[in-house]
């Protein structure tokens, strides 16, 4: 499979990403330039962590208007995989591939920590390798992880099995419904606040992210 890894200014887990997909899942992965337009042979684009543009203004919010985005949102109404982490997951909100915001956390302090998280959906492209019903444990680290969408966007999102992730038992960020990852409708489209490279390599003393990837490729 053909990994594209987008690079805005303050993203900082690119790297991270790309040792995985290219150094532990030997996968094809280049990275894509937020000023980038041309995203042909990418299978599945990845909007990795980070701050993009300071966060200065609402996270997300300047990231949408870069031109590669107007790319990656063609990319995933065709049909086209794209995967949102953390940041990413916020800018997938802002540019309406996935419903609802992500608002600060409910304490209004940065999360850095190990959490543990319900696998809610297996039966979908991001999380098929996984066993049914597992909690998992991943890293978060992030200061608007809050999760929150109206009433009849939660009717849908867990009436349709879109929640993907949900933190479990404890809610480290106040996010609504304890939510931590979900899909789009069409399943091609997933974002989550936790961080699943940090977690997918023997070396760092957990592997439970390193099947999101693999769900991918398989």
């Amino acid at each position: 499979m053909n990994f594209g890894i987008v690079l805005f200014p303050g993203t900082n887990c690119d790297r991270d990403t790309f040792h995985v997909l290219k150094n532990i899942l030997r996968q094809k992965v280049r990275y894509l330039w937020h000023k980038e337009t041309d995203l042909s042979g990418v299978d599945c684009i990845i909007l990795p962590g980070g701050f993009s543009y300071g966060d200065y203004l609402r996270t997300g919010a300047i990231a949408r208007f870069s031109p590669i985005m107007k790319e990656v949102v063609r990319h995933a109404r065709g049909g086209g995989l794209v995967l949102g982490i953390c940041n990413g997951f916020q800018i997938l909100c802002e540019v309406e591939l996935l419903p609802g915001v992500l608002m600060r956390n409910a304490n209004l302090q940065f999360i850095c920590e190990t959490v543990s998280l319900k696998v809610e959906n297996t039966n979908t492209l991001f999380t098929k390798s996984y066993a049914p019903n597992p909690v998992v444990r991943m890293p978060i680290a992030h200061g608007d992880g809050n999760y929150f969408a109206d009433e009849e966007s939660l009717q849908r999102l867990e009436g349709e099995g879109r929640v993907l992730l949900r933190y479990a038992p404890i809610n480290p960020n106040g996010a609504i419904h304890n939510i931590a990852g979900i899909i789009n409708e069409r399943g091609n489209v997933m974002g989550l606040m936790p961080h699943p490279e940090r977690c997918s390599e023997a070396l760092l003393g957990n592997t439970d992210g390193r099947k999101l990837f693999e769900s991918l490729i398989s």
